[in-house]
């Protein structure tokens, strides 16, 4: 087995393969040691080498379950830290989710708006959907050009965006609005490529199953909601 590394590897194909060949029950234990060895030198220097700072755009798509639930995961931590946090919520309006209600300890560093009235089959009204996207949209806005918050959480805007209740171009020109070292989160299914595209992180979250869809189980208090 070659231990010298191609000069065209780049660092995430290098750290695969030594993963891959760490995994072989052939190595030796001197040779598992170098492959480790390698690894670390090869993470040190991406560490050493990576931008110490830098807001970033995160989207959460995808079918699968989660995507809020990761989000506010980071809200959570952002608020650990001490900073300002705003959540904008584009559809579930109608809920009252218990997240809202443990936020409320933190009332000093966070607001929350929930500016939807509800899933797009609830309201069955477009034009009044329309008008509540945009509404959550302006108050989106104040929260990205606003320097005081350090985060700011857009829950579920991908689905007005993939029903055109707002522009992908609009919303991307807002973004381009936030100060440098803010973050933005932006959830919700069938994210458009031009916003994947923008964004610094992507996550997609595949659905395998699902309680509600395979045995009709209802959303639950501490899982769903």
């Amino acid at each position: 087995m070659k231990n010298d590394t191609p000069q065209e590897l780049k660092p995430d194909q290098e750290i695969g393969r030594l993963i891959d060949e760490v995994m072989s029950s052939s190595l030796t234990d001197e040779q598992y040691r170098k492959k480790m060895q390698r690894r670390k030198e090869v993470q040190d220097k991406r560490i050493a080498e990576a931008v110490p700072e830098k807001g970033l755009i995160i989207v959460n798509t995808g079918n699968g379950k989660g995507k809020t639930t990761a989000a506010l995961g980071m809200v959570l931590r952002s608020l650990g830290h001490g900073y300002k946090v705003a959540i904008v919520q584009f559809i579930k309006g109608s809920w009252e989710p218990s997240e809202k209600r443990v936020f409320s300890y933190w009332e000093d560093q966070i607001e929350f708006h929930a500016m939807g009235e509800g899933f797009t089959w609830e309201t069955q009204d477009r034009d009044r959907d329309l008008d509540k996207a945009s509404a959550a949209w302006e108050k989106s806005l104040e929260y990205i050009r606003n320097p005081d918050f350090h985060l700011v959480l857009l829950d579920e805007i991908n689905i007005a965006l993939k029903m055109a209740y707002l522009p992908v171009e609009d919303v991307l020109a807002g973004l381009a609005q936030k100060p440098a070292n803010k973050h933005v989160i932006l959830t919700g299914r069938g994210a458009p490529p031009a916003l994947i595209e923008r964004a610094d992180l992507v996550t997609e979250m595949t659905l395998v199953k699902h309680p509600f869809r395979d045995q009709g189980v209802k959303a639950q208090p501490g899982i769903e909601y």
